[in-house]
């Protein structure tokens, strides 16, 4: 399953060793590419955070991966993850009609 990751920087603080853990960001990213779990990686032009393309079985195995990473063991970022399915629409051209999406239960928070 493919899952998007997209990248929340966390408030950092001002001792922090920005350019040691960069490096070593990097090689974990690196690692996770070889392994084929990171399929590709970009930056956003704006403000320069991760955009991340996975491999996996689920949200919970990308998050088990993701959490390798030395700024997310260091709490600088963490993500927002999306499992993603094959885009359905092309059914339409065929006179198939579309696939109906599966139901979504939203649950109300408990109140306290």
């Amino acid at each position: 399953m493919r899952i998007l990751a997209i990248e929340r920087e966390l408030p950092a603080p001002a001792h922090f060793p920005l350019p040691d853990i960069l490096q070593e960001e990097a090689a974990a990213v690196w690692s996770l590419v070889k392994l084929n779990v990171i399929r590709d990686i970009w930056f956003t032009t704006a403000d320069h955070c991760a955009i991340i393309m996975l491999e996996c079985a689920d949200a919970a195995e990308a998050q088990r991966h993701l959490a390798t990473l030395p700024l997310v063991r260091a709490g600088q970022i963490d993500f927002i993850l999306h499992e993603l399915r094959n885009y359905d629409g092309f059914e339409r051209l065929f006179g198939r009609g579309p696939v109906e999406p599966p139901v979504h239960l939203h649950e109300e928070p408990p109140e306290y």
